[in-house]
């Protein structure tokens, strides 16, 4: 009889009074320990398999020592660069011995009950609506309330952008005009201090002849 059984996150193939080699497991040496993840049960001609786990199915197993394994060498090369790396490390493990595969175990416990809470739903008491009495106004309040006018604020009315694009091309020309207006009454004034210099230098060569 043996049975595959999930041992630290690995599958061994088991069976009674022998020892295995597994992974580093949190126990002390010389304790006892259930293995309960069974995937597969083989007796005789009975075959049982799990789907994925067999219920009520359990190896019990006894921790004997923590040990070391062989160390394994990890060397790196790479060719025509100089890059060589070598490491080393020794693996942990535990030695257990199989003592018995129990068929009939207690079950796995399944956390799938689920706790009701009851909701307190909150009283509606409905209160009667209490009439509130009608306040009367006075006379002098009344003709007070119909005097007052509610003034009617008109909205300001916002220029448009189409009269400024007109009005800046009326203002330029006018700026413009100004401009050439005194560009031409300077110009007159040039000439003719110009028109007067030339006339007293030519009654100054007439006079020294």
């Amino acid at each position: 009889m043996f049975a595959i059984v999930d041992i630290a996150g690995q599958q061994f193939k088991v069976e009674k009074g022998k020892s295995y080699f597994v992974h580093r497991l949190p126990h002390a040496v010389d304790a006892n320990v259930a293995f309960d993840k069974v995937l597969l049960l083989y007796n005789e001609s009975d075959i049982r398999v799990g789907t994925p786990l067999l219920d009520g199915i359990a190896v019990d197993a006894k921790v004997l020592e923590h040990l070391k394994g062989e160390k394994v060498v990890v060397f790196k090369k790479k060719r025509r660069k100089g890059y060589r790396v070598k490491n080393g490390h020794r693996q942990c493990f535990t030695r257990i011995l199989v003592e018995d595969i129990v068929l009939d175990a207690s079950p796995r416990k399944k956390e799938t009950e689920k706790r009701e809470v009851a909701v307190e739903q909150p009283v509606i008491v409905e209160q009667p609506i209490e009439e509130q009495p009608i306040v009367e106004l006075p006379a002098e309040a009344e003709t007070v309330l119909g005097n007052i006018v509610v003034e009617e604020v008109a909205p300001k009315k916002r220029k448009s952008a189409k009269k400024d694009a007109v009005e800046q091309p009326a203002e330029a020309e006018a700026v413009i005009e100004e401009t050439v207006v005194e560009e031409t009454v300077i110009e007159e004034t040039v000439v003719e201090e110009t028109v007067v210099e030339e006339t007293v230098a030519e009654n100054a060569t007439e006079e020294t002849e």
